[in-house]
């Protein structure tokens, strides 16, 4: 677990990021605090309190998704917080009058969420990502490429959805399956790879890298749908055979080539080498 300070507005907001399933943890009482305009703690917390109470007798589920993890207090202790994922502090957003609630959510899509407000207003996502993309320097080329792909992506997992596969886990469990049958590494020894820590890694593929994870994830799809596949035992035998059609095909380009698909070329600002004090400024 990675601790974390962020800033809205005046406000400090602690989380933590999860690197086993790659997800940002947000402490609940700091995202009240912003919605309530609340500076007093104590204040926000009970808020929260009265809140959390009223949710469970309403039968709402976002109160069972939030999770109790340490987080550093005014004091520098630690103490067991509750925290959530962007999408379930989204759904507690809706519980809570407030001015800000626009605003935050905002706040939260420029901070790598932008997928939580792709229910609202799916286009708008998709412009912000082709924007952001633009600006980072990305061609046009590879931005078509990585929509097309993402395209493909959410094809298989509206599949797994509709086949017994619990999201997050599940999904990420079958993706890594997928990607080390066609790059022979994990997702995570690929970031590495490319010096990734909390990016997305299908953000700093090559055009090549972003072409043959779309054929794999096409193949599991289509394998998975001939022999209709349900449950993660089916599921992860179709992961193999779609990410093993995809190997081949980057197996046979390589030798032609002679040029490695998998690199570590990455799309990170370089860094910029810290100047050593002069001789009046120590």
């Amino acid at each position: 677990m990675k601790n974390d300070l962020i800033l809205f507005e005046d406000y400090k907001i602690r989380r933590l990021y999860d690197e086993k399933t790659e997800t940002w943890y947000f402490s609940v009482v700091d995202i009240v605090k912003v919605l309530t305009q609340q500076t007093d703690f104590q204040k926000a917390r009970n808020y929260w309190k009265v809140l959390k109470n009223r949710l469970k007798k309403e039968g709402n589920q976002s109160v069972t998704k939030c999770n109790r993890l340490k987080l550093q207090a005014a004091d520098g202790k630690k103490y067991l917080t509750d925290v959530a994922n962007a999408e379930t502090i989204l759904r507690l957003i809706q519980s809570i009058p407030s001015p800000k609630a626009e605003p935050i959510k905002l706040w939260l899509a420029k901070v790598g969420y932008e997928r939580i407000q792709e229910m609202a207003d799916p286009e708008k996502s998709l412009d912000r990502a082709r924007e952001t993309w633009k600006k980072h320097g990305r061609s046009k080329k590879w931005i078509q490429q990585r929509m097309l792909g993402q395209e493909t992506r959410n094809k298989l997992t509206d599949y797994w959805k509709n086949h017994n596969i619990k999201e997050t886990k599940e999904f990420a469990i079958l993706t890594n399956i997928i990607h080390q049958e066609w790059t022979d590494i994990t997702v995570k020894q690929h970031k590495n790879l490319k010096g990734l820590k909390t990016q997305n890694l299908r953000d700093h593929m090559s055009e090549a890298e972003l072409i043959f994870t779309a054929l794999a994830e096409l193949s599991t799809r289509q394998v998975a749908e001939s022999s209709e596949a349900t449950g993660m035992a089916e599921n992860k035998v179709a992961a193999k055979t779609g990410g093993g059609i995809a190997k081949q095909a980057r197996l046979e380009l390589e030798e032609k080539t002679q040029k490695k698909v998998v690199s570590k070329e990455n799309y990170l600002p370089p860094e910029i080498p810290q100047r050593l004090p002069g001789k009046d400024e120590c």
